[in-house]
Protein backbone atom coordinates (compact mmCIF):
# COMPACT_ATOMS: atom_id res chain seq x y z
CA UNK A 1 0.00 0.00 0.00
CA UNK A 2 2.61 2.67 0.92
CA UNK A 3 4.45 1.84 -2.32
CA UNK A 4 1.31 2.68 -4.30
CA UNK A 5 0.95 6.16 -2.73
CA UNK A 6 4.62 6.91 -3.42
CA UNK A 7 4.08 5.98 -7.07
CA UNK A 8 0.99 8.20 -7.37
CA UNK A 9 2.85 11.09 -5.71
CA UNK A 10 5.74 10.65 -8.13
CA UNK A 11 3.33 10.48 -11.08
CA UNK A 12 1.56 13.70 -10.08
CA UNK A 13 4.92 15.37 -9.45
CA UNK A 14 5.97 14.38 -12.97
CA UNK A 15 2.70 15.83 -14.32
CA UNK A 16 3.31 19.13 -12.56
CA UNK A 17 6.92 19.23 -13.75
CA UNK A 18 5.89 18.45 -17.33
CA UNK A 19 3.27 21.22 -17.33
CA UNK A 20 5.71 23.73 -15.79
CA UNK A 21 8.43 22.86 -18.31
CA UNK A 22 5.90 23.55 -21.10
CA UNK A 23 5.00 26.92 -19.53
CA UNK A 24 8.72 27.76 -19.30
CA UNK A 25 9.24 26.83 -22.98
CA UNK A 26 6.39 29.16 -23.97
CA UNK A 27 7.83 32.02 -21.89
CA UNK A 28 11.31 31.55 -23.35
CA UNK A 29 9.99 31.28 -26.91
CA UNK A 30 8.01 34.51 -26.48
CA UNK A 31 11.04 36.29 -24.98
CA UNK A 32 13.13 35.37 -28.04
CA UNK A 33 10.47 36.61 -30.46
CA UNK A 34 8.24 39.21 -28.78
CA UNK A 35 6.85 40.25 -32.16
CA UNK A 36 5.31 36.83 -32.74
CA UNK A 37 1.71 37.69 -33.46
CA UNK A 38 0.33 34.57 -31.84
CA UNK A 39 -2.60 34.91 -29.48
CA UNK A 40 -0.84 32.39 -27.26
CA UNK A 41 2.27 34.57 -27.11
CA UNK A 42 3.57 34.75 -23.55
CA UNK A 43 5.70 37.88 -23.92
CA UNK A 44 4.62 40.34 -21.29
CA UNK A 45 6.21 43.68 -20.48
CA UNK A 46 4.60 43.73 -17.01
CA UNK A 47 5.42 40.17 -15.85
CA UNK A 48 8.79 38.41 -15.89
CA UNK A 49 8.53 34.83 -14.70
CA UNK A 50 11.17 32.09 -14.40
CA UNK A 51 12.00 29.11 -12.15
CA UNK A 52 13.93 30.24 -9.06
CA UNK A 53 16.58 27.60 -9.67
CA UNK A 54 17.27 24.93 -12.30
CA UNK A 55 17.00 22.23 -9.61
CA UNK A 56 13.37 22.91 -8.65
CA UNK A 57 10.76 23.49 -11.36
CA UNK A 58 8.04 23.78 -8.67
CA UNK A 59 9.37 27.10 -7.33
CA UNK A 60 9.40 30.26 -9.47
CA UNK A 61 10.18 33.93 -9.09
CA UNK A 62 8.13 36.62 -10.79
CA UNK A 63 8.92 40.30 -11.20
CA UNK A 64 5.88 42.44 -11.86
CA UNK A 65 5.95 46.07 -12.87
CA UNK A 66 3.56 48.35 -11.00
CA UNK A 67 0.60 49.24 -13.24
CA UNK A 68 0.29 52.78 -14.65
CA UNK A 69 -1.96 55.27 -12.84
CA UNK A 70 -1.61 53.45 -9.51
CA UNK A 71 0.53 54.19 -6.44
CA UNK A 72 2.65 51.20 -7.57
CA UNK A 73 3.59 52.71 -10.96
CA UNK A 74 7.30 52.45 -11.73
CA UNK A 75 7.95 49.93 -8.98
CA UNK A 76 9.15 46.38 -9.55
CA UNK A 77 7.72 43.81 -7.15
CA UNK A 78 9.17 40.36 -6.57
CA UNK A 79 6.77 37.46 -6.10
CA UNK A 80 7.51 33.99 -4.79
CA UNK A 81 5.50 31.43 -6.78
CA UNK A 82 5.29 27.90 -5.40
CA UNK A 83 3.54 25.01 -7.07
CA UNK A 84 2.54 21.84 -5.32
CA UNK A 85 2.85 18.42 -6.93
CA UNK A 86 -0.86 18.58 -7.87
CA UNK A 87 -0.40 21.72 -10.01
CA UNK A 88 -2.23 22.59 -12.29
CA UNK A 89 -5.18 20.94 -10.57
CA UNK A 90 -4.37 23.06 -7.50
CA UNK A 91 -3.47 26.75 -7.77
CA UNK A 92 0.04 28.04 -7.21
CA UNK A 93 0.81 29.77 -3.93
CA UNK A 94 1.87 33.35 -4.69
CA UNK A 95 3.26 35.82 -2.17
CA UNK A 96 4.97 39.19 -2.40
CA UNK A 97 8.63 39.20 -1.38
CA UNK A 98 8.75 42.97 -1.90
CA UNK A 99 6.85 44.82 0.86
CA UNK A 100 3.66 46.31 -0.54
CA UNK A 101 0.83 48.29 1.09
CA UNK A 102 -2.40 46.91 -0.37
CA UNK A 103 -5.74 45.75 1.13
CA UNK A 104 -5.40 42.24 -0.33
CA UNK A 105 -1.75 41.63 0.56
CA UNK A 106 -0.68 40.68 4.08
CA UNK A 107 1.90 43.31 5.02
CA UNK A 108 4.20 41.00 7.00
CA UNK A 109 3.97 37.70 5.07
CA UNK A 110 3.18 38.98 1.55
CA UNK A 111 0.31 36.49 1.19
CA UNK A 112 -2.23 37.45 -1.47
CA UNK A 113 -6.00 37.21 -1.07
CA UNK A 114 -7.35 36.57 -4.56
CA UNK A 115 -10.24 34.26 -5.46
CA UNK A 116 -8.53 32.71 -8.50
CA UNK A 117 -5.64 31.64 -6.28
CA UNK A 118 -8.12 29.83 -4.04
CA UNK A 119 -11.54 28.42 -4.91
CA UNK A 120 -11.92 30.00 -8.37
CA UNK A 121 -8.72 28.46 -9.78
CA UNK A 122 -8.91 26.66 -13.13
CA UNK A 123 -6.23 24.27 -14.45
CA UNK A 124 -6.64 26.04 -17.81
CA UNK A 125 -4.76 29.00 -16.32
CA UNK A 126 -1.01 29.00 -15.94
CA UNK A 127 1.51 30.79 -13.76
CA UNK A 128 1.61 33.81 -16.05
CA UNK A 129 -2.18 34.23 -15.90
CA UNK A 130 -1.99 33.95 -12.10
CA UNK A 131 0.70 36.65 -11.98
CA UNK A 132 -1.36 38.86 -14.30
CA UNK A 133 -4.30 38.45 -11.91
CA UNK A 134 -2.08 39.66 -9.05
CA UNK A 135 -1.05 42.58 -11.25
CA UNK A 136 -4.71 43.42 -11.94
CA UNK A 137 -5.37 43.30 -8.19
CA UNK A 138 -2.82 46.11 -7.72
CA UNK A 139 -4.99 48.27 -10.00
CA UNK A 140 -8.28 47.23 -8.45
CA UNK A 141 -8.10 46.47 -4.70
CA UNK A 142 -10.98 44.60 -3.06
CA UNK A 143 -11.47 46.20 0.36
CA UNK A 144 -14.19 43.68 1.26
CA UNK A 145 -11.69 40.89 1.90
CA UNK A 146 -8.64 42.64 3.33
CA UNK A 147 -5.52 40.92 4.60
CA UNK A 148 -4.15 44.37 5.45
CA UNK A 149 -6.88 45.96 7.58
CA UNK A 150 -5.25 49.42 7.63
CA UNK A 151 -5.21 49.59 3.82
CA UNK A 152 -8.67 48.00 3.63
CA UNK A 153 -10.17 50.53 6.06
CA UNK A 154 -8.68 53.45 4.13
CA UNK A 155 -10.23 52.22 0.87
CA UNK A 156 -13.53 51.18 2.46
CA UNK A 157 -13.91 54.54 4.23
CA UNK A 158 -13.20 56.45 1.03
CA UNK A 159 -9.88 57.87 2.28
CA UNK A 160 -8.18 57.17 -1.05
CA UNK A 161 -5.68 60.03 -0.64
CA UNK A 162 -4.29 58.43 2.53
CA UNK A 163 -4.25 54.99 0.89
CA UNK A 164 -2.50 56.20 -2.27
CA UNK A 165 0.05 58.26 -0.33
CA UNK A 166 0.91 55.35 1.99
CA UNK A 167 1.04 52.84 -0.86
CA UNK A 168 3.24 55.20 -2.87
CA UNK A 169 5.60 55.71 0.06
CA UNK A 170 6.08 51.93 0.45
CA UNK A 171 6.51 51.54 -3.31
CA UNK A 172 9.25 54.19 -3.39
CA UNK A 173 10.90 52.66 -0.31
CA UNK A 174 10.79 49.00 -1.37
CA UNK A 175 10.16 48.58 -5.09
CA UNK A 176 12.66 50.95 -6.74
Amino acid sequence: RPHQSIQSTMASNLGAAKRLRKELQNLERAALDPSASSSKSSHDEYVYLRPSSPENILRWTALIRGPPDTPYEGGVFRLDVRCDVDYPLAPPNISFVTKVFHPNVHFRTGDVCLDILKKEWSPAWGLQAACRAVLALLSDPDADSPLNCDAGNMVRNGDLAAFRTTARMYTLENAF
